[in-house]
Parts: C-alpha cells; structure tokens; sequence
C-alpha cells in the first residue's frame, strides 16, 4: 500500500505524458478513432478491474461495469470537460456504473457504517506482508461501497481528495467524512496489525 503522503507528491513526467496522451487520445475519439479507443481501452482495464471489484466486491458484476464503462467514453467522449483529467472523468463514469451494476445485482442493499458486521481478523504471530495486505483487504471489503471506494481511491489509486470527489461527484468535504467513518471502522479491526491507526 503506498503512503498517503504519496499522493502529495508532483506528478512524474510520465504521469505527465500520459495525461497528455489520454487527451490527444479522446479527442481522436470524438472523431471516431477505433484505434485510439483502444489504446485508452487497453491502458484503463487493469485499473478500471481493480477499482470497480473493490467497489462492487462481486467479480462477476466487473466485466459489464468495464464495458459499460468504456462505452460511455466512446459515446460521450465530447462531453468530456477539461476541467479534470480524463482520468478522474473515466473513474467517475466507473464509480456510477459499478453502483447501478451493484443495485441491478440484487443483494446489495444501503447499509450505515455500523450495520457493517464485526470480523475477527486472525493473524499468524509471524506476520507476512501477504497476510498483513490480505487482512488490509477483507477488512476493507466490509466497508459499504461508498466508503470502500474512498479508501481505495486514495491508498491503492493515489487520488487526492479533490479527484475523488470529482470522481463521486460529492464534495470534498463528504470524501473527507467517509475518510474519516472508514478509518473509524477499520481502526478496531487492523488495530492490532497496525498499531494505532492516524
């Protein structure tokens, strides 16, 4: 997991390029280029499979949210506003669509934070790193969706809390609250791994 202080760091020349990348690649979109669909395709999937499992955390839903996805860029690719990257815009229209797959699928139901169940984590006494980010991740998982993508978004995407609510579309002040009620239930949980939790 990378540190939070991470995401405060300038962006590298090739987070710099890509960005530009993704531009020129969206706008050849708009004029309908296969080609340049498919490389914004093939540079997103990875991510956009990580991000949308641990939203929706059912495998089966991630495919439809993918190709949902991406057939909102290749219609509405003009739509696209610069006011955020086309990486925030891209995470947003995956945020939406894994919400609605997760609400067509039927057994997901709004929960509050404190009808999440209690787990016990149990943990070998000779911790490995493995073991320590598969606990970090069923502890996650338990989070309701909307809590579950603000941790995610920030530890495993990088994002800072401006680009996360762009990508939920809430204001940065909800992010900073969900942040806080994640932290708050996964501090009992990852306690004794972590020690005390900032």
């Amino acid at each position: 997991m990378q540190s939070s202080n991470d995401r405060f760091r300038p962006k590298s020349a090739a987070d710099s390029a890509e960005a530009a990348d993704d531009i020129a690649c969206l706008s050849a979109v708009v004029a309908g280029d296969r080609e340049a669909f498919e490389r914004l395709y093939r540079r997103y999937y990875e991510r956009l499979f990580r991000f949308s499992l641990r939203v929706t955390g059912r495998i089966h839903l991630v495919g439809d949210v993918i190709n949902e996805t991406m057939l909102v860029v290749w219609k509405r690719a003009a739509e696209f506003r610069a006011a955020a990257a086309v990486s925030t815009w891209i995470f947003g229209i995956a945020y939406r669509k894994s919400l609605k797959a997760l609400a067509r699928d039927g057994r997901h139901h709004a929960e509050s934070i404190d009808d999440v169940p209690e787990i016990d984590l149990q943990m070998p006494d000779t911790v490995d790193r493995d073991a320590v980010h598969a606990a970090i991740r069923q502890a996650v998982s338990c989070l309701p969706p909307d809590h579950r993508a603000v941790v995610d978004l920030t530890f495993h995407f990088n994002r800072s809390y401006e680009d996360i609510a762009q990508i939920l579309g809430v204001p940065v002040g909800t992010v900073k609250s969900r942040m806080f009620h994640a932290r708050a239930k996964l501090r009992p949980l990852l306690g004794h791994l972590l020690g005390d939790m900032p």
